[in-house]
């Protein structure tokens, strides 16, 4: 029986190291089976929603979100993601069937698909960005990427370990990451110890085929101390509400429009792809509000 997706936060090396473990295997595999992603996309949304988590639940307030846009010139040239402390994330590619392998090493070559381009990280306060960095992709390949945007924007040393096993189903076995950050108090030893951990590590993904992320978590450092432990979920969100709001942003004639030809609209979850119908009365009763309200 499989495990549960969970993250795992503490620290090691008598305090100076923050240490994040997180089995993300079924929330890809929900992603997958949403989008219906190809091998390529499957891993490089899988690693993105993997590092979002962790750095998800280092948010202090439930009611702030943390977004993660990745838009590049590759084949694969959008990445979106969501999360925040309860363990919620969602992501969208924009290129589901978005295929390729690194002939050189056999592996799936994301950073072929993602090309150059940009990672942004925000945070969101009940809809308001209170934050916003960007740094330039280093490599595509998402761990790298994670790292750098952690040293250049947050000034905070890490390594990143990030990976995602694909079936030749097209099915999820496995993914997960693993976040080591260096805290101001850590030591050049401290620095030798983690540069030797990960040199001798696994990649994430074949750890996390039998392994639970407990075991992944215990496995790091000899004096590693668990202060959270926080469950994973694919978890959307979107409701009418939020769809009728998107359609109150069009113009009247734009409405009307929709009226006159398709006798209403039908909007779609960028996230979920779930479909929420409105009829033409639906669309009439937001252009008398709006006239009621002028």
């Amino acid at each position: 029986m499989r495990m549960s997706d969970k993250i795992l936060r503490g620290l090691a090396l008598n305090g100076n190291v923050r240490v994040l473990v997180a089995k993300t295997t079924d929330i890809v595999s929900h992603a997958q089976k949403i989008h219906g992603t190809y091998p390529a996309a499957s891993a490089a949304l899988g690693r993105v929603m993997s590092v979002a988590s962790v750095m998800g639940s280092m948010l202090k307030d439930e009611r702030e979100k943390l977004v993660i846009d990745i838009r590049s010139d590759g084949e694969l040239n959008h990445i979106m993601v969501n999360a925040d402390n309860r363990g919620f994330v969602r992501g969208l590619v924009s290129n589901p069937h978005t295929h390729k392998v690194n002939e050189a090493n056999g592996k799936l070559d994301v950073g072929g698909v993602i090309g150059n381009g940009t990672l942004s990280v925000s945070q969101e306060f009940e809809g308001n960005t209170i934050f916003n960095s960007q740094v330039a992709l280093q490599t595509g390949e998402i761990g790298e990427d994670f790292a750098f945007y952690f040293a250049q924007s947050e000034q905070i040393p890490s390594a990143v370990s990030v990976g995602v096993l694909v079936n030749e189903d097209l099915t999820i076995k496995s993914a997960g990451v693993i976040l080591v950050q260096v805290l101001p108090s850590a030591t050049d030893a401290d620095i030798d110890v983690i540069e030797d951990v990960f040199s001798k590590l696994k990649p994430v993904s074949t750890l996390m085929i039998d392994a639970s992320a407990e075991e992944v978590f215990n496995g790091l450092f000899e004096d590693i101390e668990l202060l959270q432990e926080t469950p994973i979920e694919y978890f959307c969100g979107c409701n009418r509400t939020q769809m009728e709001g998107a359609l109150r942003t069009l113009d009247n004639k734009d409405l009307e429009e929709m009226i006159r030809e398709d006798k209403g609209a039908e909007l779609e979850c960028h996230y979920c792809h779930s479909k929420y119908p409105f009829s033409e009365a639906d669309l009439n009763k937001i252009i008398t509000d709006r006239q009621n309200q002028s």
